[in-house]
């Protein structure tokens, strides 16, 4: 495939958020007053709005055309909003991107239930075209990110975690909502079911990849760059892909043991340090990275299929770009 630069994909995201925002504005109009500061504090707080723009990439590169395609688009962003405010809530986390999180603003109910709102009035948006498949793609995505949730929760009790159970988890949570996104733009533009299918695959391959970076970055970033604290999953007691290969590195009872302090949260501030630095310096952080390429490389065989165009060329760069980012 022909590739474009990071430059180009940069102004084309530039060329097209203003279009994005604009619908994000007319859909948060369209909530309940009560519902509205909360939908403006978490969309507000900004973000790299990948969905959306893989929506409407998607759509434009199989031909499909501009009615409901920014609305479309944007409640692919409605729905990772809402899962934000319900994560933050149940990790306990004070902020995301660099704001306060809204249950500490607004209250812990508010929040909860303005998270509803938000995945129904996603749900409303996705039923205007009359496409029955684009309602329900929205429909199994909310449900599997809500499956990866708890299977995530329930790990944090269980004694082991293995890597496939992780990789369960960060698919359900993370994977299935870019593949939606992928998916929707496919059905939207009426393309023919082997597209809607490679669409689908692309964007399953591009959502493993971008968990498994954020995995790595949880480690290797700064909270500066991160938007949030570092290493919060570490102290949250989570077991992501960095730390299971940090601990499948030690002996086996100084795994058990060490893992056993994790799960209980039982390590002080100077010891989680101390982990983060040896998973660093270990190259675990770089391995995750190094498995992420297996997915782009997955993501960018199915995108293969598309014809011909700019879009896939996009496509194309924001599988690379997965690899590379910092934040």
């Amino acid at each position: 495939m022909t590739r474009c630069t990071t430059q180009q994909l940069k102004l084309a995201f530039q060329a097209e958020l203003p279009a994005i925002h604009t619908a994000l504005h007319e859909e948060i109009a369209r909530l309940p007053q009560s519902v509205q500061p909360v939908a403006r504090h978490v969309l507000g707080a900004g973000g790299k709005r990948l969905r959306p723009m893989l929506t409407i990439l998607t759509a434009r590169a199989l031909g499909g055309a501009e009615v409901h395609l920014h609305a479309t688009a944007v409640a692919l962003e409605l729905l990772h909003s809402a899962t934000l405010i319900h994560d933050d809530i149940l990790d306990g986390a004070t902020t995301r991107r660099g704001v306060p999180a809204a249950h500490t603003v607004f209250g812990l109910v508010p929040a909860i239930l303005a998270g509803d709102a938000l995945l129904a009035h996603a749900n409303a948006i996705m039923a205007r075209p009359g496409i029955p498949a684009l309602t329900a793609c929205a429909a199994q995505a909310i449900l599997a990110t809500a499956a990866g949730e708890i299977e995530e929760i329930a790990a944090m009790d269980a004694p082991t975690l293995s890597q496939e159970a992780y990789l369960e988890i960060i698919t359900g949570k993370t994977a299935y909502l870019i593949q939606a996104a992928c998916e929707a733009g496919a059905i939207l533009a009426q393309a023919d079911a082997a597209m809607v299918d490679a669409a689908r695959r692309f964007g399953l391959g591009l959502g493993i990849a971008f968990q498994l970076v954020d995995d790595a970055l949880d480690y290797a970033a700064t909270q500066a760059t991160l938007g949030k604290p570092q290493g919060g999953d570490l102290r949250e007691g989570k077991r992501t892909l960095p730390l299971l290969l940090f601990l499948e590195s030690l002996p086996d009872d100084e795994r058990g043991a060490l893992a056993g302090r994790i799960q209980r949260r039982e390590l002080c501030a100077a010891e989680l340090e101390a982990i983060e630095r040896r998973v660093v310096d270990g190259g675990f952080a770089r391995a995750t990275v190094e498995a992420a390429q297996t997915y782009v490389t997955s993501a960018l065989t199915a995108l293969s299929l598309f014809p011909p165009s700019p879009e896939r060329e996009l496509l194309q760069t924001i599988g690379e770009y997965v690899l590379k980012r910092e934040k």
